[in-house]
């Protein structure tokens, strides 16, 4: 039976597939691939927050009903599917929802890993290198967007997934919500595995287990048809120091590009420039 659940909310080609993997080398721990249960919750919230029969209620009985209503919708989900006492459920949206997920079960745990930005947006220009074949759509030469590297990164950074992805953490620190997370670098993951899982399992409240960061398996299986060529949900089993190559990648303009409209992330997760 489940009786905690943890989030995972992360960048995107910062590990989040890989941190999941590692973790359900543990036997309590259920780790998801990514996960549509956000969207069902927040389905429910429109609905809720929209109707006039739940409109003419007594306010406060029904919030109280539908908190417990989401709870367990969400327990109960993963008690359908597994029987170990903790599920690591992973969406990107989890940490700009942690007022969300407080209003339904005080005081949530929500991991999330970041990257050196320069470097995700590298990974997302080498997936589109490597699909000559595919039209993605992103450059288009009668409008000229997207048509070079610096302007991929322009169109990155003002669509899925990137983008969404970066507001949301840049709006969790402007409100706050920052010192509730656990932010996990996927270079120190890479570099001092051990060290990162002890962190993890400190913040989580649960004793610590020695993975395998030599021999990890694939728990999580996603389709990656449905995410496009940017979704690449296949781990490799071994933990290495991660190689970044985005001045290689990008060149100097789209770097620079980078660090000066994304200066705050620099500033706050302390990446050099």
């Amino acid at each position: 039976m489940v009786t905690k659940i943890f989030y995972n909310s992360s960048l995107p080609r910062s590990g989040s597939t890989l941190i999941q993997n590692i973790l359900a080398q543990n036997p309590l721990i259920h780790s998801t691939p990514t996960s549509g249960v956000f969207g069902l919750m927040d389905s429910a919230r429109m609905y809720f927050s929209s109707q006039p029969e739940w409109k003419a209620q007594d306010e406060q009985e029904a919030l109280k009903g539908f908190a417990g209503f989401l709870k367990g919708g969400l327990y109960g989900y993963y008690n359908a599917i597994t029987d170990k006492p903790y599920v690591f459920e992973k969406s990107r949206a989890w940490g700009m929802e942690y007022e969300f997920l407080n209003a339904i079960e005080p005081e949530p745990k929500i991991i999330c890993m970041i990257r050196d930005i320069r470097g995700i947006f590298a990974s997302l220009e080498k997936k589109y290198r490597k699909n000559p074949l595919m039209d993605t759509q992103i450059a288009n030469w009668g409008n000229l967007t997207g048509t070079t590297t610096d302007k991929r990164m322009i169109v990155w950074s003002n669509n899925p997934p990137i983008g969404p992805s970066l507001d949301r953490l840049y709006q969790v620190l402007i409100q706050g919500l920052h010192k509730h997370i656990l932010f996990v670098k996927f270079e120190d993951l890479c570099s001092n595995p051990n060290s990162e899982l002890k962190r993890i399992y400190d913040y989580i409240g649960l004793p610590f287990f020695q993975h395998d960061f030599d021999n990890i398996p694939q728990a999580t299986h996603e389709d990656d048809k449905w995410h496009g060529i940017f979704g690449d949900h296949i781990i490799r089993p071994k933990v290495e120091p991660l190689r970044e190559d985005f001045r290689e990648v990008l060149g100097t303009n789209a770097c620079r590009m980078i660090e000066e409209g994304y200066a705050w992330f620099f500033n706050d997760f302390g990446y050099k420039i």
